[in-house]
């Protein structure tokens, strides 16, 4: 017998718990997770931030409204300032950042490695500071999501991967390793997944291309807690405090297949090598490293809102490197657009079409 709901949420990142919680209470809704756990992939592999000086204007915007979730909820966010540094060759962009963003504190050489001592003065020509900036606990978010929903009547089949769907009768009926779930309408909110979920529903894929992001904790015999979070504005590396070492990545954005992804040594050899040229950490000994998938629309834009192509179908797919701290808002808006609501035309899945 199939498992009826009014709404079907296919992945549990996220994505999926935030748009779940949203819609439960008011909506039967089943939340449909190919792993065995929740989380397992991207979401659960994050070092996220809540930068609001990170991304374009549309991804600044989402930021700022999901701030006054964060707040409300209460002991999510904790306090760690961001620096962005540039040498000689980035100022050009380092002085567009500062023109867009005049919030951001402008900072000398010095100054910078007043805030960050490992960096070397001869490397950084200059600097901007988002003074606050926070870390997020993505665990507790994911939680607080999680839970939520479940204690709003939502149900949750883990092991029940998509494998095809059919819309008949005004309903659409999905056939998962868990068994058949019947249901009024469908969010693919699959992460990585997601242009694979519509093909298995019959529907065009979106274009959307998984990247692969690094990262790696690394001994050192000198970090400080209170360091900023450390990102040269070309992207090519960040560093923060992690525990007794410090968290590297080399910003990379690697084209993968929807994978459960591993961390490749070269590209955590190259974090090391980055981050050692611009401070005088000295890096050697990595403790431990791993990847996750960022996935992004050709615009680079999260896609929201009805498939036009596919009736009862809703995205919510391609946050990018930007999904945990614009998770609050993505939710929200996603759950208003399957009860009826209007989604900013920017973020709108009809300009796939």
């Amino acid at each position: 017998m199939a498992i009826e709901a009014d709404v079907a949420v296919i992945g549990a990142g996220m994505a999926g718990v935030s748009v779940a919680y949203e819609l439960a209470g008011d909506h039967d809704v089943v939340l449909l997770e190919q792993e065995g756990q929740p989380a397992y992939h991207t979401t659960g592999r994050s070092a996220a931030m809540f930068l609001q000086s990170y991304g374009g204007p549309v991804i600044r915007a989402l930021t700022a409204a999901s701030r006054l979730r964060y707040d409300e909820i209460g002991g999510l966010l904790s306090p760690r300032s961001l620096l962005w540094v540039a040498p000689a060759e980035q100022m050009d962009r380092l002085d567009a950042v500062a023109a867009a963003q005049p919030e951001l504190v402008r900072l000398d050489p010095a100054g910078a490695v007043a805030r960050c001592p490992a960096l070397r003065l001869d490397w950084v020509a200059g600097a901007l500071l988002e003074e606050n900036a926070s870390e997020i606990d993505v665990l507790g978010l994911h939680q607080f999501y999680l839970g939520g929903a479940r204690r709003r009547g939502a149900s949750v089949l883990v092991g029940a991967a998509v494998r095809g769907g059919r819309r008949t009768g005004g309903r659409w009926l999905l056939d998962t390793a868990a068994g058949p779930v019947t249901a009024t309408a469908v969010v693919n909110a699959a992460g990585a997944w997601a242009d694979e979920v519509a093909g298995d529903l019959g529907v065009p894929p979106l274009g959307l291309q998984p990247l692969r992001r690094t990262a790696a904790v690394a001994r050192t015999d000198r970090v400080d807690r209170a360091w900023p979070l450390v990102g040269d504005v070309g992207e090519t590396f960040y560093f923060r405090p992690e525990g007794a070492g410090v968290l590297v990545s080399p910003a990379d954005e690697t084209p993968s297949e929807p994978c459960d992804a591993r961390a490749e040594d070269l590209d955590v050899a190259l974090a090391v090598e980055r981050i050692n040229e611009a401070t005088d950490l000295g890096l050697r000994s990595v403790v431990t490293a791993w990847a996750g998938l960022r996935t992004f629309a050709p615009d680079r834009l999260p896609v929201i809102g009805p498939d036009p192509a596919a009736p009862g179908l809703w995205w919510l797919a391609g946050q990018g490197g930007y999904g945990i701290q614009i998770a609050p808002e993505l939710g929200r808006l996603a759950a208003a657009a399957v009860t009826g609501g209007a989604v900013p035309e920017a973020l709108a899945v009809a300009r796939f079409r």
